[in-house]
């Protein structure tokens, strides 16, 4: 159980029901929606939106709203293998061939969108961004050059590179939807239009550009080595965004519709850039994806994930606690005196008691989080001492889930209540897709298991182990079925899981807490997702390592003997750390 107070209302984490098993038990309890349902849910779920007022510009405003994109660029195999190093010059050969393609693509449609532009600044700046156009193709010839790189049959676009460039022309030509032809932009206003939307479709390239290089360039000045591909790194990590800020400019004139269209385009020309470098043709065994390493018929891929802020938003039990207080009966109520119906506690003395349980908890928690930092800092990583200190944890969890039931808080929920939050609940961007990415490949030969503390509502195509209600027909009657209490009982779980497969396994766990912390590193890749201090702080206090995933991919692939597999080691104190699903995504299966 782990309790917080949000809004004085105190978050419960209790063990607790997943609802799927209980529907199929009690179909009969799909009934008497209650009304206050909807204001709980939209009172959690705006928990997760609310926002800031936006005060940057356009361009900015478009690459952060698409970020995922250019996440799943750089968890290509052609740009890890860039960064790494070993990249064959074969392939950066043919990069550099296909990139000539998109810079002269590049040139026509600035002098396109030159001749559109009203403004006299504008047309200078656009002027200014066809000459740096021009000098990256110089730039392309001095790559030729540094590297003896034999061009002569690279000289077709492919398919890839085909699709953004006409996209790309086009845009400048003015066949955009709701656009008039380009002999039919009569005015001014009509013709600058076409220069901005020519301006979204050419913005995110370069900035993603620099965004890689930059990332390459961090990347090669913490190892401190001279990097091959140094020339290249250091061209694009040092490029400034002087296409964005004119794009800033031109937009400012647009209307809400034509921002979408512009925002629309934009999306698209960073979809089709990210393809272009998907299709560059690596000839080298990489580290990802790693479904492509995977053997099916020889072993199976195991994937086990927690549920609460690690695949939701908020914490799902909040939910639990906000139907609990708002469909509790009012103190002035009449309570059911009927034996087979179940009393509930008034309203006011529910939300006390949670705010009793909840300051509980906390005090408790950090007490025993201190108790088990209290020895000195190990030196290296110590398993047994982090196992043995997490211990102190899972009686705590023990006494904590007592108190919930013995308090009867979470006794009359509705079945049809919880089955309507789970079928609402906020998952992560990317998630869901992760999921069902992994289960629907039948010729990936893969499982996938849930295990987790908390409700596990909302998941519907994966194996859960969680605790859930007990329930008297459709409602609950504030008793918890244990089943995963603590971090030894999620290892208990996780090991009888693995028990029950006759063939060799790769375990890959995702996690965000500090009772995730034994299956993490007993798994052969541990994923922490999310930024938790307590389990950053708990498990560097044992010597365990948090490696950003990327570069860790990285290291793996400068390190490889091409001939030889990429090896994963269960129980070496590393674990690597993500900030989205997109990036466990396109590491495991692939952008």
């Amino acid at each position: 159980m782990r309790l917080f107070l949000n809004n004085r209302i105190p978050i419960n984490s209790i063990r607790s029901a997943f609802f799927n098993s209980n529907i199929r038990r009690y179909p009969s309890a799909l009934q008497n929606h209650n009304p206050n349902f909807n204001f709980v849910f939209l009172r959690i779920s705006s928990m997760a939106t609310t926002s800031k007022p936006n005060e940057e510009g356009t361009a900015k405003r478009f690459w952060d709203k698409f970020s995922k994109e250019s996440i799943l660029t750089l968890y290509t195999p052609f740009v890890v293998s860039l960064a790494s190093g070993n990249l064959k010059l074969d392939t950066f050969g043919h990069y550099v061939a296909q990139d000539v393609h998109f810079f002269k693509c590049f040139a026509q449609a600035y002098e396109l969108a030159e001749d559109c532009a009203d403004d006299d600044d504008a047309k200078v700046s656009i002027l200014e961004l066809r000459k740096r156009a021009l000098e990256e193709l110089k730039q392309h010839a001095s790559f030729v050059q540094e590297w003896d790189l034999d061009l002569s049959n690279e000289t077709a676009p492919n398919a890839a590179t085909v699709k953004y460039t006409n996209f790309l022309l086009a845009t400048a030509s003015g066949k955009v939807e709701g656009v008039k032809g380009p002999g039919e932009l009569a005015t001014p206003f009509e013709k600058t239009k076409v220069a901005a939307y020519t301006l979204g479709a050419m913005a995110p390239c370069m900035r993603l550009y620099v965004f890689l290089g930059k990332e390459l360039k961090s990347l090669a000045d913490a190892n401190g080595d001279k990097h091959p591909y140094e020339k290249w790194i250091d061209k694009y990590s040092s490029e400034a965004y002087q296409t964005e800020d004119l794009l800033d400019k031109l937009s400012v004139s647009l209307t809400g519709e034509e921002l979408d269209t512009m925002q629309k385009l934009y999306h698209q020309a960073l979809k089709l850039e990210m393809e272009f470098f998907l299709a560059q043709p690596v000839d080298q065994q990489t580290v990802l994806p790693l479904s492509k390493q995977h053997i099916p018929t020889e072993h199976r891929l195991m994937i086990f994930s927690d549920f609460d802020l690690t695949c939701t938003v908020v914490d799902s039990s909040a939910i639990l606690a906000e139907i609990a207080i708002v469909t509790a009966p009012k103190s002035d109520q009449i309570q059911p005196e009927s034996q087979s119906q179940i009393t509930r506690m008034p309203s006011v003395d529910l939300r006390n008691t949670w705010e009793v349980l909840s300051r509980q908890y906390s005090e408790e928690y950090e007490q025993c989080t201190e108790n088990m930092l209290a020895n000195e800092k190990v030196g290296s990583f110590d398993y047994e001492g982090l196992k043995k200190a997490l211990e102190q944890l899972s009686g705590f969890e023990r006494r904590a889930n007592t108190r919930v039931i013995e308090s009867e808080v979470l006794k009359g929920l509705n079945l049809e209540d919880i089955k309507r939050a789970g079928e609402r609940l906020i998952l992560h961007d990317g998630c869901m897709r992760f999921f069902q990415s992994v289960t629907k490949n039948e010729n990936l030969n893969a499982n996938v298991n849930v295990l987790s503390y908390c409700w596990c509502g909302g998941i519907h195509t994966v194996h859960v182990r969680a605790n859930e209600l007990e329930y008297e027909g459709s409602l609950s009657t504030g008793e918890i079925v244990k089943k995963v209490e603590s971090p030894i009982d999620k290892l208990e779980a996780f090991t009888e899981i693995l028990g029950k497969t006759d063939k060799m396994n790769l375990t890959i766990y995702i996690g965000d807490s500090v009772g995730d912390l034994l299956c993490l590193l007993e798994a052969d890749i541990g994923i922490v997702i999310g930024s938790s201090s307590s389990l950053r702080r708990i498990g560097s206090h044992f010597g365990v390592s948090f490696i950003p995933l990327f570069p860790g991919l990285v290291k793996k692939q400068k390190e490889h003997v091409e001939g030889s597999s990429f090896s994963w080691k269960r129980l070496s104190g590393v674990l690597y750390t993500v900030s989205s699903w997109a990036e466990v995504h396109s590491f495991i299966i692939g952008s």
